[in-house]
Parts: C-alpha cells; sequence; structure tokens
C-alpha cells in the first residue's frame, strides 16, 4: 500500500482567500497545488486587487507548490469578432496577467469559446472553425506574449466543449509552450453529446496542463466533491497515468463544500486513486 500512494498523484484545490487560510496546513503539508479564484470578477481587477495579492503573499511564505489563478471570463468570449469587445476580452486578459506576475502564479485559466452549436455547424459554414481560431488570436495575442514574458502559461479550459480535439486545435495554433490545455471534468460530463472523461484526457495527451476536478450528475455544472455524482473516477486516473505528463490536479468545488476536501482526498486515497 505504501509504495502505491507513493506512485498515485498528489490533489490541489481551487480556493478563494477565506478558505486558503482555512485549509493552508493541508495545502503546505504535501505542497498540493493551488488555484486562487478571488481575481476572476471584473470589479477586483478594476479595483485594489494588490491588497488581496499582499494577503495571498502573506499566506503562502514557505509554500513551494504550484499557483495559478482562474482568469476573468464573465460575460465575454474569447472568440468575439466585435473589435471594440476584442479590446476589453485584451484588458481582462492583460489584468489576470498582472495578477500572476505579482504573485509568482504559473498558470491562468481561459475559458473556450468553443459550443455546441458551433459543433453542429462548423461543416455547414467553410471556413468558420479558422475564422473563429484567428478571433482568439486577436484577442489573446498580447495576453500569449505577456504570459510568455512571466513563465506563466495559459489553459484553455472545455466550458460547453463537445468534441475535446478542438482546444487542442486552438492551443497548437498559437505554436507557445504558454497555451496549454485544461480539463474540467464536470463540464466535460454535463455537455450534451460529449464522450466520457477519460476521452478527454486522452486527447489532450501531454498537452494537459490543468485540471479542474468536480463531479456531477451528467445534467448541471453541480462542482460536486468526486464520489458525489455519476464521473468514473477510476477510469479518469487511469487515463491520467497513461496519457497525461503531470498536470494541475485542482478540485474546485461549490464554497459550501471546500472545507470539505481534505476528508475526500482521504477517501480517495483510500481507493487508491489520488491523494
Amino acid at each position: 500500500m505504501e509504495q502505491v500512494q507513493k506512485d498515485i498523484p498528489v490533489l490541489g484545490a481551487a480556493l478563494t482567500l477565506r478558505t486558503a487560510s482555512h485549509l493552508k496546513e493541508w495545502l503546505f503539508e504535501s505542497d498540493r497545488d493551488l488555484e486562487i479564484q478571488d481575481f476572476v470578477l471584473p470589479q477586483l481587477l478594476n479595483g485594489n486587487w494588490q491588497a488581496i495579492a499582499g494577503e495571498y503573499k502573506k499566506l503562502l511564505d514557505g509554500y513551494r507548490g504550484r499557483v495559478g489563478i482562474h482568469g476573468p471570463f464573465y460575460g465575454f468570449d474569447i472568440a468575439s469578432n466585435d473589435p471594440e469587445i476584442q479590446a476589453i476580452i485584451e484588458k481582462r486578459l492583460l489584468q489576470g496577467l498582472s495578477v500572476c506576475e505579482a504573485l509568482g502564479a504559473t498558470h491562468m485559466v481561459v475559458h473556450s469559446p468553443f459550443t455546441l452549436w458551433q459543433h453542429n455547424n462548423f461543416g455547414d459554414d467553410p471556413g468558420s472553425r479558422e475564422r473563429l481560431i484567428g478571433h482568439c488570436h486577436v484577442t489573446m495575442k498580447e495576453a500569449v506574449r505577456r504570459a510568455e514574458s512571466i513563465g506563466c502559461v495559459l489553459v484553455i479550459e472545455n466550458v460547453e466543449d463537445v468534441d475535446p480535439r478542438e482546444r487542442g486545435l486552438l492551443a497548437d495554433s498559437f505554436d507557445s509552450e504558454a497555451v496549454q490545455i485544461s480539463l474540467d471534468t464536470g463540464h466535460a460530463h454535463s455537455t450534451g453529446g460529449a464522450p466520457p472523461v477519460d476521452y478527454f484526457v486522452e486527447a489532450a495527451g501531454h498537452r494537459l496542463a490543468h485540471v479542474h476536478i468536480q463531479d456531477t450528475d451528467a445534467y448541471a455544472d453541480r462542482h460536486w466533491l468526486p464520489g458525489d455524482g455519476t464521473i468514473s473516477w477510476r477510469a479518469f486516473f487511469d487515463a491520467l497515468r497513461v496519457h497525461a505528463d503531470n498536470p494541475r490536479l485542482i478540485i474546485e468545488v461549490g464554497s459550501a463544500l471546500q472545507e470539505r476536501i481534505p476528508a475526500c482526498v482521504r477517501r480517495l486515497e483510500s481507493e487508491g486513486l489520488a491523494r
């Protein structure tokens, strides 16, 4: 059992300042990956975000785990074709990267632009996939340059993606190590027509840099603890061992459930899946 536990992946968590403070000992004990989620709000990015960043720097003094943030996403689509909206998106992404630089954070989550409607209509509109990717380059060009310069990776997270290969095409189109793939297990499981979660892992392969681990009933975006929904976690972790290369494994659940994350991880460890 000892050897098995050494070989299974270490899980981290997506937290806000309050819950990160409560779970500090758990985070530090194994240098677990941390994703900071305070900075998704435009009100904070336009305000005194430096004060919150300063609180995190004090909290994480001596911490040796990998740190990232969830980037801004409210109210926009990175594939917008409206020049004025594109300028706002660029501003928000650069604001998020300023936070990353201040914190020494090395990943920022960006939401995928792919939807079921697009999936069903790419074949009916020749060149539409290429145009969508081109719009993403307009909105993300400066953010990719900034990420490269500060040693941060933009990870593109599936939201309504049906085909797990689409984000790979988008990430590859930037030809940059600063753009990689994220997987949200609950999003994948609750998107109608999408394959099982382990298929998403296989499709991403070594480009999978980040995972949001959450469970759901395959109907809504529940953000439940793993094991509380209907995802096959053994298939997911088996796929990680075969196809992925040390992605950040971040439990992302609702705020009311975050205090229960350590107990959930202990259960997964007892099952030989993760620790």
